[in-house]
């Protein structure tokens, strides 16, 4: 088996691998020649995050989805650019609002350059995208719009928090379908739809892609408890410091109401207060790390990629179905 991108997926075939790392190589260099400008900072801003890294997860998911049709066809590499530019434009947009000092173990656009530019680089990416996208037809454009409508509708949503009488941990899981499920799902759609493959098993790998991403989403919310900086490419609590409400503290907080328990009354009062202080910070990381409202969020993880993978049956045997099934196990291997 080898490591494909730079998620950690293992496949077993040598012709599927040599397939996903050409279509990876080529998007790559879409991304690079997409974020070009004749104005040099515009270069220099919309290529921060991009040469910063990143796991590529959405590229990935686009190759492997195009193996059940004709993986070179023309629209699968621009489509895989497409979403990825995308999420990249919405990470800086979600630093602006966040606060975020690091993202992808460098300095956050906004950090650098302040909040203003910030946003309008976000901005440039899309329109970007929005280009590229133009290419690939109407109905490429319809779905893309869609799922733009409901990524920033989750934002909103997150944004303005739970209703009355609403449940919130209910509020959250539409915040997440909304804010990450949607770009993952488009990811399996257009590989699958650029491809041509059949449409039942575009329907299918929309609706992996939709589970893998509320998972993807889940192990995230762990691991901004869970891991370390080098881990994640982000400051431990960076979701805490901002308030930002995160299943593991969802439950905390359920928890706290339904028992009165010392103990998480209290750490719920220290999340209410100051985090500003790195001291409180990492005191409230630590005992978050130690709470079983972490290891539940763990498991619903683990359940929302057993749900992907389970999706996946009715697919025909072979090498890229087995790739599909491992990316669950590795999503959610990050927070095992």
């Amino acid at each position: 088996m080898t490591v494909v991108g730079s998620f950690g997926l293992s496949v077993r075939d040598q012709a599927l691998e040599a397939d996903v790392q050409a279509g990876l190589t080529a998007v790559e260099a879409g991304l690079l020649e997409a974020t070009k400008s004749e104005v040099p900072f515009i270069t220099e801003s919309a290529q921060h995050l991009l040469r910063a890294g990143g796991k590529r997860f959405r590229p990935l998911l686009v190759m492997l989805a195009s193996q059940f049709g004709d993986p070179y066809a023309p629209g699968v590499v621009p489509s895989a650019v497409v979403v990825e530019l995308t999420h990249l434009a919405t990470l800086y947009h979600d630093d602006v609002m966040d606060e975020a000092d690091v993202r992808r173990g460098v300095a956050s656009a906004n950090s650098r350059w302040g909040n203003s530019l910030a946003v309008l680089t976000g901005d440039f990416l899309f329109a970007r995208a929005s280009h590229i996208l133009a290419d690939l037809g109407p109905e490429a454009v319809r779905i893309q719009s869609e799922a733009f409508e409901r990524l920033v509708t989750g934002q909103i949503l997150e944004t303005a928090g739970p209703r009355d009488g609403r449940d919130p941990v209910d509020h959250y899981m539409d915040v997440l379908s909304g804010k990450t499920g949607s770009l993952i799902a488009v990811s399996g759609r257009f590989g699958a739809m650029m491809a041509g493959a059949d449409e039942g098993v575009v329907d299918i790998l929309t609706q992996y892609g939709e589970r893998l991403g509320i998972a993807f989403q889940l192990a995230d919310d762990v691991l901004d408890i869970a891991s370390d900086t080098q881990e994640s490419g982000k400051t431990p609590g960076t979701d805490l410091r901002e308030g930002i409400p995160t299943l593991p503290v969802l439950y905390l907080r359920a928890q706290a109401v339904t028992y009165g328990r010392p103990d998480d009354l209290a750490l719920v009062e220290l999340l209410d207060g100051d985090l500003s202080d790195d001291v409180r910070l990492r005191d409230a990381v630590l005992r978050l790390r130690a709470h079983p409202a972490l290891e539940r969020a763990r498991q619903d993880a683990v359940r929302y990629a057993e749900e992907a993978r389970a999706t996946l049956a009715p697919l025909p045997e072979g090498y890229a179905k087995t790739s599909l099934e491992e990316l669950c196990g590795v999503v959610v291997h990050r927070v095992g």
